[in-house]
């Protein structure tokens, strides 16, 4: 008999970094020669998107393999049902080591955490941001949350978070090198307030964007909610929108900064465990001033949807551009080690593309929006949007607001708002229609009439009963099988026609 290969998983992620912050998504501007050289050696998605532009949210989908408005993590600081199993627990439960270390965001805690591990991790390496903190004086603390502490003499890569993450990371392979495990290498970073140590806190002096015509969309045929959001910048030049600025730089750098700190882990994973997968995304992006609009919220642009996705374990140096999506990411790990994807998750695993880019995973990926975060009144308050997006096309159902439409291949940079263009309605309502049917199949509490019935829409009409299912969740690997309402059995099939009480007799 053959020995057994043991199989190892390292997924590391940033905080807001943008498909265009990376020298191999062909920003020259951009120093980031490690996760470059991890393209390299691996595939890059060119259309993979996260499941919801928010921290917690896009977090919920990417470690439980079940989108936001499925899992309850619809907001930042509200936590997850306890029905709700982690990619870790999952695992665990089948003898895979699993580590976790850095930003979590999912225990509905504020931005720092609860500084408790989670079930599923292994509490030796749990360093979730309130640990970090913990660490630190009181002095210490306010100097973690200051953007010019950058620039002050004494800062070095030792007093990140960055930094301890990383060495946790490095201590976590070191020492479970022969075991089969996963890992996962949560940074803080570029996100603000983007403390990095020379030479990175001026490595971009005066840096800014290329001009490109998002800078100048004047957002009339827009929701609203985005000329709300844009609220001076509305009245802004190109020029005043895309500026240099110290927080520019700063961001920027730290974004090479953690490039460098990610090397550190990638130089550690060569030599100790080569034939390990790697993945490298981030949570989101962020505006940076594209249609005249700063961080992230209720949209679908590319600039914080549209996020990197570097695989490393199959093929090499190839690019796919077909749809992916962060909700494949858990079945495609349980499918790595073996082991069988519960009915109950929302993805598909990618494992064939990954040896195999030729191999089609997505025609289509969802994302969403329901709020920025309940601790807040403002971020527009509730905001709640459904998208779907092809390798071309994007269409985004704003519920509250007007919708948006786009051609990518025409209008690569997402101006020209097409929902009401009859010229592509055949394809506009192929896409509503899948999308309806994703709310559906996913159990999206939110859906309804509304989402059909659209302005743009004329053959849609309301109907009480929507399409008149009944959709009971499949949880079966944690909880007994759910009982049908009618007999109080067993339901035999969770998806079943709904019967009225006229219909029984």
């Amino acid at each position: 008999m053959g020995i057994k290969m043991k199989k190892n998983i390292v997924l590391i992620m940033t905080d807001t970094t943008r498909k265009d912050m990376l020298g191999c998504y062909g920003n020259e501007k951009m120093i980031t020669p490690n996760i470059d050289r991890l393209a390299k050696e691996g595939i890059k998605y060119d259309n993979a998107y996260t499941c919801q532009p928010v921290c917690g949210p896009a977090r919920s989908a990417l470690f439980t393999g079940t989108f936001p408005h499925t899992n309850g993590m619809v907001t930042n600081s509200i936590a997850m049902g306890a029905n709700v199993k982690t990619i870790g627990q999952r695992l665990s439960d089948n003898h895979v080591h699993c580590g976790y270390v850095g930003k979590w965001h999912l225990d509905g805690g504020d931005y720092f955490g609860l500084g408790q591990c989670p079930e599923g991790w292994d509490e030796k390496y749990w360093y979730d941001m309130r640990c970090y903190l913990e660490e630190l004086s009181e002095e210490d603390r306010l100097r973690s949350r200051n953007p010019a502490t950058s620039f002050d003499e004494d800062i070095t890569e030792e007093f990140t978070y960055a930094h301890r993450c990383t060495n946790r990371a490095i201590d976590f392979i070191h020492e479970n090198k022969d075991d089969e495990f996963f890992l996962v290498l949560s940074y803080d970073e570029p996100h603000g307030p983007c403390i990095c140590p020379a030479p990175y806190n001026t490595m971009y002096e005066g840096f800014q964007f290329e001009d490109n015509p998002n800078f100048q969309d004047d957002l009339t045929k827009k929701p609203m909610m985005q000329q709300l959001w844009a609220g001076d910048a509305m009245n802004q030049t190109k020029e005043e929108i895309n500026k240099p600025s110290t927080l520019l730089s700063l961001f920027m750098g730290c974004n090479s900064f953690v490039d460098y700190e990610i090397g550190r882990v990638l130089d550690v994973i060569k030599e100790q465990i080569p034939d390990a997968m790697v993945i490298f995304t981030s949570d989101h992006g962020d505006m940076l001033g594209a249609h005249r609009l700063q961080m992230k919220n209720a949209t679908a642009y590319k600039e914080v949807s549209n996020i990197p996705l570097i695989i490393k374990g199959g093929e090499a140096g190839k690019t796919v551009t077909a749809p992916a999506s962060h909700i494949d990411i858990v079945p495609t790990v349980l499918d790595y080690f073996k082991l069988p994807v519960p009915v109950i998750l929302e993805g598909k695993s990618m494992l064939p593309q990954i040896y195999n880019c030729n191999e089609k995973i997505n025609d289509y990926v969802f994302l969403e929006f329901t709020r920025y975060e309940v601790d807040h009144d403002g971020f527009g308050g509730l905001q709640v949007m459904r998208a779907i997006t092809s390798e071309r096309y994007k269409l985004v159902i704003h519920l509250l607001d007007t919708d948006e439409f786009y051609d990518m291949k025409e209008d690569p940079f997402e101006v020209n708002n097409l929902i009401g263009e009859e010229a592509y309605a055949e394809i506009r309502n192929k896409m509503h229609d899948e999308l309806l049917e994703h709310m559906n199949r996913t159990r999206d509490l939110y859906r309804g009439y509304q989402w059909a019935v659209r302005p743009w829409r004329k053959d849609r009409v309301s109907v009480w009963a929507n399409d008149g299912y009944t959709r009971q969740r499949e949880n079966e690997e944690y909880e007994p099988r759910q009982l049908d309402y009618d007999t109080g059995l067993p339901m035999i099939s969770a998806v079943r026609k709904k019967t009225t009480k006229d219909e029984k007799k």
